[in-house]
């Protein structure tokens, strides 16, 4: 069905495990069962037809550099699993705006604005031919967001929001795609098997068995420079929201909370540690407790995902689709236009993938 080109802002351990799995699962054809995917075939389209024709980046040492060599620099230390051959694509500088936070300055090897110029976000996605731009820079990204979803609207790109910053679940963004006839995919990704969708999965259940969930936490800790970007709180009211949100729309009541990021432990690197507790009363008001311990490689985990989300994008350029794409959103995201329980979510894909649902 030909190729989907493919633009990146924010070259990071996320990007990098994308562009990996792209080449790891080259080969994977019809009826073959890979473990890692969840749809080998999404409606025609193959992780392989995934091409990369621009990126762009804040870190010295990636801006100038060949993708494939751009995604394993420092401070990326998202395992190797797959060898990426050289694209021909050079990283560009990006704007900064308040993509850096200060104590993010050094270790994103940030460059100097005097010396160096941000592109044109918009003519360099018009130049390189790329019909969606994935969004990976840093949580926290308020303004540097918008300034790249501005840029794919200038461009006539459609736009996959993983950060939790609100684009697509924003009417007024999402009334802007509308209206350029180009579609989103929002707001911030979950993980294949991760901290959420787990979270999502006891909560839904105690629910359904008739437990009354009394309170909850999530707690998570990792090594990579998301965790130490977000151990400044004020990088995390979005964050927070999204995460929170993800969890308690599942219940028709409210009940005690706390879910977000904890620490930052540089040894764990691209690992990220888990931990939820759900405690509820069941039968004659018994209590009951559930603790789960969830270790994971934080940045493949959502690379899986993006995966869908951007052949699912594919298919809605190529059927004149525009705005928010409420189906793969509510799968793939935390925060998406509409939220609904997962089992639903996934039969709408389903049926947008088959053509019965429009969006």
């Amino acid at each position: 069905m030909g190729r989907i080109k493919v633009a990146i802002a924010g070259l990071g351990n996320c990007a990098s495990a994308l562009i990996q799995g792209v080449y790891y699962y080259k080969n994977a054809k019809e009826g073959d069962q890979i473990p890692g995917l969840m749809h080998v075939n999404f409606g025609g389209y193959y992780p392989r037809d995934l091409e990369f024709v621009c990126a762009f980046d804040v870190n010295r040492n990636k801006i100038g550099r060949d993708i494939s060599e751009a995604i394993f620099a420092e401070p990326n230390c998202v395992p190797k699993f797959a060898d990426v051959p050289k694209l021909g694509v050079e990283v560009l500088p990006g704007p900064i705006s308040d993509g850096v936070a200060p104590h993010m300055v050094e270790p994103f090897y940030t460059y100097d604005r005097s010396r160096m110029e941000a592109v044109d976000v918009a003519s360099a996605l018009q130049d390189s031919g790329a019909e969606i731009l994935v969004n990976f820079i840093p949580v926290g990204s308020y303004e540097a967001t918008r300034i790249y979803a501005q840029a794919a609207l200038d461009a006539g790109c459609a736009f996959v929001n993983c950060i939790p910053e609100f684009i697509a679940s924003d009417p007024e963004w999402a009334k802007k795609f509308e209206q350029a006839n180009v579609p989103i995919a929002g707001d911030d990704i979950k993980s294949q098997i991760g901290a959420t969708i787990l979270h999502r999965t006891i909560v839904d259940l105690l629910i359904s068995r008739g437990v009354k969930i009394e309170s909850t936490y999530q707690l998570n800790i990792g090594g990579n420079t998301d965790f130490l970007n977000m151990t400044v709180e004020e990088r995390l009211k979005t964050k927070r929201i999204s995460k929170t949100e993800a969890v308690t729309s599942l219940a028709p009541y409210e009940f005690p909370v706390r879910i977000g990021p904890s620490d930052y432990v540089p040894f764990l690197g691209d690992k990220k540690v888990c931990y939820i507790r759900v405690e509820g009363k069941k039968f004659g008001d018994r209590p009951v407790t559930i603790d789960v311990k969830l270790v994971v490689d934080d940045s493949p985990n959502s690379a899986g995902v993006v995966i869908d989300v951007v052949r699912a994008v594919k298919l809605a350029l190529d059927r004149g689709v525009s705005g928010p794409l409420t189906s793969i959103s509510a799968y793939a995201f935390k925060h998406p236009p509409v939220q609904v329980p997962d089992h639903v979510a996934r039969r709408w894909v389903e049926e947008f993938i088959e053509g019965k649902r429009e969006r």
